[in-house]
C-alpha cells in the first residue's frame, strides 16, 4: 500500500457531480470520434467489389464487428440523450452513475470492434492463424491497459 497522501478536493456534492459529468463528457468525446469513424468505414465495406470474396468466417467477423460498432455508437451517445431528457430534473447523481456504467460497457464493445476490425483485415491479408494471434494480442493489450493497470492502482490506493 502506498504511503503517499491521496489527492482530495474541497467541493460540495453538487460540484463533484458537475465535475464528474464534465470529465465523463470529455471521455465520451474521445471515444465517440473514433468509434463513429470506424463504424462509417464498416458500413462501406459491403459495397466494395471484394466483399463477395469473403469467407463465411470473415463475414461472421464482419457482422460481429459491425453490430459491435453500432452498439458502441448507441452507448456512447446515450449519455447525451439521457442528459437532454433529464436536464434540470435534479437527477445529476443518476446521470453520472448511469453514464459511468455506459462508458464501461461502451469500452467493452469498442474493444470488440477494434479487435474484430483488425482480425478481419488481417484474415484477408495474411493467414487466419496470424489474424487470430494478433487479435488475441490486442485483446490482452486492451485488458492490461484498460483493466489491469487501473484496477491495480485502485487496489493500491484503497485503504
Amino acid at each position: 500500500m502506498s504511503d503517499a497522501p491521496r489527492y482530495t478536493r474541497n467541493e460540495t456534492e453538487a460540484q463533484k457531480l458537475d465535475r464528474n459529468f464534465t470529465e465523463q463528457l470529455q471521455e465520451l468525446r474521445i471515444a465517440q470520434a473514433g468509434v463513429q469513424i470506424l463504424f462509417a468505414f464498416l458500413l462501406t465495406i459491403p459495397f466494395q467489389q471484394r466483399f463477395t470474396l469473403l469467407t463465411g468466417f470473415q463475414r461472421g467477423i464482419y457482422l460481429t464487428t459491425l453490430v459491435s460498432a453500432a452498439v458502441s455508437v448507441l452507448i456512447f451517445t446515450a449519455p447525451v440523450a439521457l442528459h437532454r431528457v433529464l436536464f434540470q430534473e435534479g437527477l445529476k447523481d443518476f446521470i453520472v452513475r448511469y453514464t459511468d456504467r455506459l462508458l464501461t460497457t461502451g469500452l467493452v464493445t469498442l474493444a470488440i470492434t477494434i479487435i474484430g476490425g483488425v482480425v478481419l483485415v488481417l484474415d484477408v491479408l495474411v493467414t487466419h492463424t496470424r489474424a487470430i494471434q494478433v487479435g488475441g494480442g490486442l485483446a490482452l493489450l486492451a485488458l492490461i491497459l484498460w483493466v489491469a493497470v487501473p484496477w491495480s492502482q485502485k487496489r493500491r490506493r484503497t485503504p
